[in-house]
């Protein structure tokens, strides 16, 4: 295959990557909590997809890694007693089906038994690595550092962590986080939280439709160009190496 197909199917792999992380965030746009994923890249070298002649080795752009971008989202008023938001870095703690994980969705609710749990059946923990009981029938009140009373008396204290090295973090589902290394212990959060809100995605509408716009372009750029070269490969055989009779 001649050089400028091998760059352009190379490039065309790296959109359609992009384009799959772009549709997610997109899909995941009114997730409170969601955090948006971003692509790095970088140029890969191999010595195996050098030309035949002997000339260098081509350069294939690809998508090294993707990372989470952590960055506040915008906070909403939803007037309801069991909705939490994080003003700051920190995380609420849940207990999964995986483990504890860690999320910044604070829509909650008290289950039947009194459990605080997530909107997914999750258990809300406190400070002490405990389920958070509340009495249903009572309402909640809350201060900035996660402490819950009813009935004027304090009754728990959520659980908010911080992890120095967001990056560090992987997803687990669309809104809840886990460390990559298990044996990472969070820190207390210096976040603020504020009941009857909700943070919103930190996905901006604006940007990731011009984004998606532009890697389509791209694709069809690249598309095209791998389409020359084919037809260039096509010509040289057809026509260039043709003896005269």
């Amino acid at each position: 295959m001649d050089l400028l197909s091998i760059t352009a199917a190379g490039g065309m792999r790296s959109r359609m990557e992009s384009l799959d992380m772009l549709a997610n965030n997109i899909a995941n746009a009114e997730t409170g909590g969601y955090k948006v994923d971003r692509e790095f890249y970088n140029v890969y070298t191999s010595p195996d997809a050098g030309m035949a002649d002997g000339s260098e080795a081509s350069e294939l752009p690809v998508i090294e890694k993707n990372f989470i971008d952590f960055s506040q989202g915008t906070l909403r008023e939803t007037g309801n007693p069991l909705d939490f938001a994080l003003q700051g870095t920190g995380f609420f703690a849940v207990n999964s089906p995986a483990g504890v994980a860690y999320t910044r969705n604070g829509s909650f609710q008290v289950s039947p038994s009194g459990t605080l749990t997530t909107a997914e059946g999750f258990a809300v923990r406190d400070v002490n690595g405990k389920t958070v009981t509340l009495n249903p029938s009572l309402p909640v009140e809350s201060s900035a550092d996660g402490t819950l009373r009813q009935g004027g008396q304090p009754v728990a204290q959520l659980a908010l962590a911080s992890f120095p090295g967001s990056a560090d973090l992987m997803k687990q589902g669309n809104t809840l986080f886990r460390p990559a290394d298990p044996a990472t212990t969070p820190a207390p959060a210096s976040a603020e939280m504020q009941q009857g809100k909700l943070e919103s995605s930190n996905l901006g509408a604006a940007e990731s439709a011009v984004r998606l716009v532009s890697v389509m372009r791209q694709f069809d750029m690249l598309q095209r160009a791998m389409r020359i070269g084919m037809d260039m490969s096509r010509k040289a055989v057809e026509e260039v190496a043709r003896v005269n009779s």
